[in-house]
Parts: C-alpha cells; sequence; structure tokens
C-alpha cells in the first residue's frame, strides 16, 4: 500500500509518518487475519493525504458523498495502509448499544461482558468502520459520543471502564438522500472530521479498470471510463436516476465480458437492468450505443 501511495504521489514526508505509526504500534499476530487485503485501490492525491493528516492527527473521519464515489474502498485502504485490524459494522434502524458495545453473557458460571466490535477495536487499536452511519437511531449513537470526543473512552455499566488503544480511529461513510437515512445529529458530526468525496474521475477509472482486469484493451478501458462518465453527468443533470450510476455493476459487467457473455448483455445485467422504468432504460441503452458498437464480443475488448 505505501508503495501505491507514492506512486499516486502522496508526500512522501506523510507516507513516513504512515510507516513511523506502523512501527509504534504493530498488530498482533491474532490479530493480523483482520487486516484489509484491499481488492480495489482509491485513486486520488489530495483526498488519501487529507484522510491520513487526519488520522495520523488522531482524528476520527467521516466520509460523506454520493454514491459510486468510493467512501468504503478508501476507508478499507486506510485500515491497511496503516496496517491496522478492522471492524466494520453496519449500521441500521435497529442498530442498539449492545449492537455496538456488547451484552451480558453467561459463561464458565459466571455473568460477564460479551464485547461487541467498538470494544475489541477500541482494545486493540483498530479501525473502526462506522456503514451508513445517518441510517442508525441518534439514540444508539449517542452511546459512542465519549469514544469519540476527547475523552476516548467506553464507560460499560457494571464493568470497568475501557480506555481506547492509542491507535483506534473510527471511520465513517455515509450518503445523503438513501431511502431510511437521516439528518446526522450535530453532536455526533462535530466529532469527526468530514471529507466531501469528489466522483471517481475517469483516469481513476480507467486505472481501476486495467489493475483489475490487465488483459483489457486500454482503448476499451477508455471506453467504459467514458460510459460511466456518461452515465454520471445525465445523473447530475437529472435526466436518469441514481441506479444505473453503478460502478460494481460496471465492473461485473466487464468481468462477464471476460467470461464469455456479449458485451452489450453484459452490460444490460450489470447496469441497464438496475433501473427499473422502461424509459429511463432505454435512456441508458442509448447513452451505452453512443460509445459502444452493437456487438461486442470478448476478443474485442480483451488482448
Amino acid at each position: 500500500m505505501l508503495d501505491f501511495l507514492r506512486q499516486e504521489g502522496v508526500s512522501e514526508t506523510i507516507v513516513r509518518e504512515i510507516e513511523d505509526f506502523r512501527a509504534k504500534w504493530p498488530t498482533a499476530g491474532s490479530l493480523s487475519h483482520r487486516i484489509p487485503s484491499p481488492r480495489y485501490l482509491y485513486y486520488g492525491k489530495d483526498i488519501w493525504e487529507e484522510a491520513v493528516t487526519a488520522l495520523l492527527c488522531g482524528e476520527n473521519l467521516l466520509l460523506v458523498g454520493p454514491k459510486a464515489t468510493g467512501k468504503n474502498v478508501l476507508a478499507e485502504n486506510l485500515a491497511a495502509a496503516f496496517g491496522r485490524p478492522s471492524w466494520d459494522v453496519s449500521l441500521y434502524i435497529n442498530t442498539d448499544a449492545a449492537t455496538l458495545l456488547g451484552t451480558d453473557t453467561f459463561a464458565d458460571g459466571a455473568v460477564s461482558l460479551r464485547k461487541g466490535p467498538i470494544c475489541q477495536c477500541a482494545e486493540a487499536g483498530g479501525f473502526g468502520i462506522l456503514d451508513e452511519i445517518n441510517m442508525a437511531k441518534n439514540e444508539s449513537l449517542a452511546v459512542l459520543h465519549a469514544t469519540l470526543d476527547f475523552r476516548r473512552i467506553i464507560d460499560m455499566p457494571g464493568y470497568d471502564r475501557i480506555q481506547l488503544h492509542d491507535a483506534t480511529r473510527f471511520i465513517a461513510t455515509m450518503n445523503y438522500g438513501y431511502a431510511g437515512t437521516r439528518e446526522l445529529n450535530e453532536a455526533l458530526a462535530s466529532r469527526f472530521v468530514v471529507i466531501d468525496m469528489p466522483a471517481i474521475t475517469s483516469e481513476g477509472l480507467v486505472k481501476l479498470l486495467t489493475r483489475e482486469f490487465p488483459d483489457l484493451r486500454p482503448a476499451y478501458a477508455e471506453q467504459f471510463a467514458g460510459l460511466f462518465q456518461d452515465i454520471q453527468k445525465k445523473c447530475d443533470g437529472g435526466e436518469l436516476s441514481t441506479k444505473p450510476l453503478d460502478l460494481r455493476g460496471l465492473v461485473a459487467a466487464v468481468r462477464l465480458m471476460r467470461a464469455g457473455l456479449e458485451g452489450n448483455r453484459a452490460l444490460e445485467l450489470g447496469i441497464v437492468n438496475k433501473s427499473f422504468d422502461d424509459f429511463e432504460k432505454q435512456l441508458v441503452s442509448d447513452v451505452i450505443r453512443a460509445r459502444l458498437p452493437e456487438v461486442l464480443t470478448g476478443a474485442d475488448v480483451f488482448v
């Protein structure tokens, strides 16, 4: 990961500080399986420098942005770059304090605390990834206030106070406008530094596709990146909903092409059919036709 950061042009001073962080707080061998090995990499020098600097300063991160901006990819990449074990917590309407912190359990003839992911992360010096933080109830997240601010403690009623490890950080992600989301509590938001995630650039998308598919022809890597940008522009202009703006779907479609499925049929499965409105499907199909030939085979796309 550090070599990748250097390739992206991240400041050498920042990279050396990450190395110092890793040397100061090595991860125990029993937790090495929790250090992510990212399949996808986040491309964007400025965002990398902002995020890494914030974490080095002991801050928690809130990654905010629309669909397909790489929030979860960046969160996973950061844990890998710092060499920290990570705990992924998916937040939703029924998330409560017991889900986050832990609850009583009966073991060996006594009542003990079965620690939740937040407590485990706090003690191990891990990176806690709080996914879609604005889908959880404010009441449940209020238990994290002391954890996320300068106190850095978890006070469990009936048990000892848990002091956060010096290497512990929390990275939250959120989308605006998704069904079930709500306005983030101001007290909670104040405990994060916020990065507004930009849309992936065409250059970054080409890099992502080329890394995932080394045998992809450069001309088609640029065409697929351009197709995604075209759909994004139509979403930004209000011509399309964000349903067909699906980066995972594009990657899946290219993967289906490599497996032998005709290209336009693969794109229907990965992108077009993500919309359930016939008129919108036709608009997306028209965007694809403007970019790609009517018949597209794997031999055309791959070397």
